[in-house]
């Protein structure tokens, strides 16, 4: 079954994609290169065979979509915190624990899982009925995720993580006391030559990708610390990885870290996704959004913060 969609020009106009992307706003550019690569678009009854052709007045075009393709996948209703949604995206507060996507050992009972559920209508992106994942979070990182529900949202918030101009910021505590207040970590990151699960520092030149981490302390609490992260990029492990590398792993990493107890169990890295801003994609206003800390998080910055109490009067 195709959806049929029919323009007129009515002006000599510019290429073709440029001009169906204005025309049907709920399409993005590349989705329509995609179409017209697939020979999906028609010129005056003759398939169109490149996207660069220009219009010219009293052109008929004809635009055939397929119909969208479900995933091979099964709606379940898992809760879910919404911190902001709309017709073209949703910002959710992810728990701790929950995968993102489906993977080996986690087949079902993911986000993407919970999604199909939500959003039952969902339309097609690149073709397939599925939510678009604009960024991801490790399994027991929480906080703020973005999701896009329209293609059109899904390139756009794309371009913008390409960009830099969508601002990710995390808390975190770490092991140990850095001697400065801040700091940047300018260090590629790439999959672990030896252990497969894990991500290390890796050479450009090894197949290492640009990633930059801005800190800054929050609060010292003895041999902890209260850390702020700004995501420049956004590689897998990138926070976890970087804080291990300048010797201060995430409290409760066990993969990157030591894992060791602080008296508090924690469901994994003591790591938050706090703050998520971002301009939307179609209205063009900036959104911020700033998820809640989750209990666990804030009952070890209580434990710590009384550990230091107690050492500061025994030292008096």
């Amino acid at each position: 079954m195709l959806n049929e969609f029919f323009l007129q020009v009515e002006d000599n106009s510019e290429r073709i994609d440029r001009y169906l992307a204005e025309e049907l706003p709920d399409f993005s550019r590349s989705r329509i290169q995609q179409l017209i690569e697939q020979g999906q678009v028609q010129v005056n009854g003759k398939v169109c065979t490149s996207k660069k052709i220009n219009l010219k007045v009293g052109d008929r075009i004809t635009l055939a979509i397929p119909e969208v393709q479900p995933l091979a996948l099964q709606a379940e209703a898992i809760p879910l915190d919404i911190l902001y949604e709309d017709d073209q995206l949703l910002i959710l507060n992810k728990p701790a624990g929950l995968v993102v996507h489906p993977a080996p050992g986690h087949p079902d009972g993911t986000l993407v899982n919970a999604l199909l559920a939500h959003c039952p209508h969902l339309p097609g992106i690149g073709g397939v009925q599925r939510p678009g994942i604009v960024h991801r979070l490790d399994k027991d990182t929480t906080g703020a995720i973005a999701i896009a529900k329209t293609d059109l949202a899904y390139q756009h918030l794309q371009a913008q993580l390409q960009a830099k101009t969508a601002r990710r910021e995390y808390l975190g505590v770490v092991y140990g006391a850095p001697k400065t207040p801040t700091g940047i970590v300018d260090l590629p990151i790439g999959r672990h030559p030896q252990d497969r699960k894990k991500m290390a520092i890796v050479p450009i030149e090894q197949g290492g990708r640009s990633a930059i981490t801005h800190w800054q302390v929050q609060e010292r609490l003895g041999n902890y610390t209260l850390m702020h992260f700004q995501l420049e990029t956004g590689r897998t492990h990138q926070i976890r990885v970087h804080s291990t590398k300048i010797g201060h792993p995430i409290v409760g990493d066990r993969l990157y870290g030591s894992g060791h107890s602080v008296g508090v169990n924690l469901p994994g890295q003591a790591l938050h996704a706090w703050k998520l801003q971002l301009q939307h994609p179609v209205s063009e206003e900036e959104i911020a959004v700033t998820a809640p800390i989750p209990q666990t998080f804030t009952t070890l910055l209580e434990v710590l913060r009384r550990r230091g109490a107690m050492s500061s009067e025994k030292k008096t």
